[in-house]
Formats: C-alpha cells, sequence, structure tokens
C-alpha cells in the first residue's frame, strides 16, 4: 500500500508525494529516475515494511500533479525536500536516487547536513562538465540521441522527447525491451521480465502523461551546472554503479566515486542499470539503516 498526498511550498507551489511501508519506522527518501514519478516499487514498499522503514517520495516539479518549476537546477531540490518533510513532521532522514535522481540526491546531502543521516547514489549520471569525462561514451544509442537533441536546443529537443514518449506511452510489458534495447546490456535483459516493465511503465506515466515538463526540465539540469559542490558533501555516502550499464556509462560512475567524499564505492562487473535496485535493494537499505542508527 502507498499514500499519495500533496504538499504545498513556501512559494505556491504543488508537489505530490507517495508514502508507504512502516509510518513509524526510519524516514527513507527515494529520488526517482528520469523520467519517473513518486510510484513506489511494491518489493520496496514490503522491504520497507519488514525493516521498518517509512518510504517516501514526491514527484519533482513538472512531474505527475507537481507544479511546473522553468529553469530548475539539481540544487533546488533542496527547498522542496525541506518542504515534503516539514509536511510529514520528518526531520532526520536517509535519502537515496537512482539515475536521474541521483544527482538529486547528492544535491539533498549537500544542502540538507542536518536532516540527511545517510545517502544511497545509484547508477547516477555525472556532472556534464565533469573534468576529464567523456559524457556519452559507452552510452546506449537512445540517451545519446536524446542528450544531442537537448544540446542543439528547445525545438530539437521538444521534437526528441514526443519521439521518445510516444515511443514509452506506445510500449507494453512484452515490448518494453524493444523500446529499450539500446540502452539494455546482459544483466538488464536478464531482469527485465513482465513485471519489471510492467512496474516500470506504470511509474514513468504516472509522471509524464499529465505533461511531459517534468521529463524536459530534468533532460536540461543534466546538461548544466548541478548549483551545489560535491565536495561540500558531510554526510556518508554510499555510491553503486554497474560495469554493464548502458543507461549511465560505467565511466559516471567512476567518476563520481572518486569525487565524492569519503564515499563508499561499490563498482560491480555483474550489474547494470536496472540490477541494482531489482536485486540488492535490501543491501542498499541495510546500510542506510546502519548509518542511521549510528
Amino acid at each position: 500500500m502507498q499514500q499519495l498526498l500533496t504538499v504545498t511550498t513556501a512559494d505556491g507551489r504543488i508537489l505530490t508525494v507517495r508514502e508507504g511501508g512502516d509510518p513509524d519506522g526510519v524516514p527513507m527518501l527515494a529520488h526517482a529516475g528520469t523520467p519517473g514519478s513518486s510510484m513506489l516499487y511494491p518489493p520496496h514498499i514490503r522491504a520497507a515494511e519488514e525493516a521498518g522503514v517509512r518510504l517516501f517520495s514526491y514527484d519533482r516539479p513538472g512531474y505527475g500533479a507537481s507544479t511546473r518549476m522553468e529553469g530548475r537546477s539539481v540544487a533546488d531540490c533542496a527547498v522542496d525536500v525541506a518542504a515534503v518533510c516539514d509536511a510529514l513532521e520528518i526531520g532526520r532522514f536517509c535519502v537515496w536516487g537512482v539515475s536521474g535522481g541521483g544527482p538529486h540526491a547528492l544535491a539533498t546531502a549537500a544542502l540538507l547536513p542536518d536532516r540527511v543521516a545517510a545517502a544511497a547514489v545509484i547508477a547516477s549520471v555525472a556532472p556534464y562538465d565533469a573534468e576529464g569525462l567523456d559524457f556519452t561514451d559507452g552510452m546506449g544509442e537512445m540517451n545519446v540521441e536524446s542528450f544531442r537533441a537537448v544540446l542543439a536546443g528547445e525545438e530539437a529537443h521538444r521534437e526528441q522527447l514526443e519521439r521518445d514518449l510516444a515511443g514509452l506511452l506506445g510500449s507494453t510489458p512484452e515490448t518494453l525491451v524493444e523500446v529499450l534495447l539500446t540502452l539494455l546490456g546482459p544483466a538488464d535483459k536478464a531482469v527485465l521480465d513482465e513485471s519489471v516493465a510492467a512496474f516500470m511503465l506504470e511509474n514513468s506515466r504516472a509522471g509524464i502523461v499529465p505533461s511531459s515538463d517534468g521529463w524536459f526540465d530534468d533532460d536540461l539540469v543534466f546538461v548544466k551546472p548541478w548549483g551545489f559542490d560535491l565536495a561540500s558533501i558531510q554526510v556518508p555516502v554510499l555510491y553503486w554503479h554497474g560495469e554493464q550499464d548502458k543507461f549511465v556509462p560505467f565511466s559516471h560512475g567512476v567518476w563520481l566515486s572518486e569525487h565524492i567524499p569519503g564515499v563508499e564505492g561499490r563498482l560491480t562487473p555483474e550489474d547494470g542499470h536496472l540490477t541494482i535496485l531489482e536485486q540488492r535493494y535490501g543491501e542498499v537499505q541495510g546500510w542506510l539503516l546502519e548509518r542511521f542508527n549510528d
């Protein structure tokens, strides 16, 4: 079970929020990937219930019913996270983020150090201007085309987004593998069964069917400065990236593992992009709980 509610920010915007697990448990915020929504994965809700975790998430601006914030940066999420936590009467919490949610988890850790006990970052994109990183090297062609369009300007970006949107909305759990084919390494193909695909589609559609603006704006935040300094992070961070990842190249994980202060890096040859949250979520949750209770 997950509960859907809304939070109003200080500047009058609406954020849609979902929570599940143990309502009296350790608060744990999940930042969804791109495109995505605050919809929580049922196996993660069950894991939260069993471990005594209050799992919650919110739709970034422009996704679901959350009010769009044009020109937002990654760092802007900290204000929204604080607003959500205040509304839910949550003080100290843990945070994790996957893929496009990874930079937002890092921003939360950097900018809310008095509230974040620990952070886990999974298969995250690195900063576009990261020194020594070829951003798209090793990336699947679908995502390379998307970033190429983003850099070509708004018209090209919108046109590419509409193509990607049509492909996603027109797919079924049975055909999603074909849509994502250029992004799937062997490990991810092995875990992308119909049940996983069904949730991926449901989660994405909950965020993008009302409007594609959240996806459009997410694309933009990844190619401009994040708005905070990675070196300022003071809380414990777990970073996990699979070598078979073609959604976000493994080189991004190597770079971030070298630049996040005091990070515990797990760079695993057997993992892809989808396998970590599908097969290792208990380890991620357990790592965060240990730091919360320290």
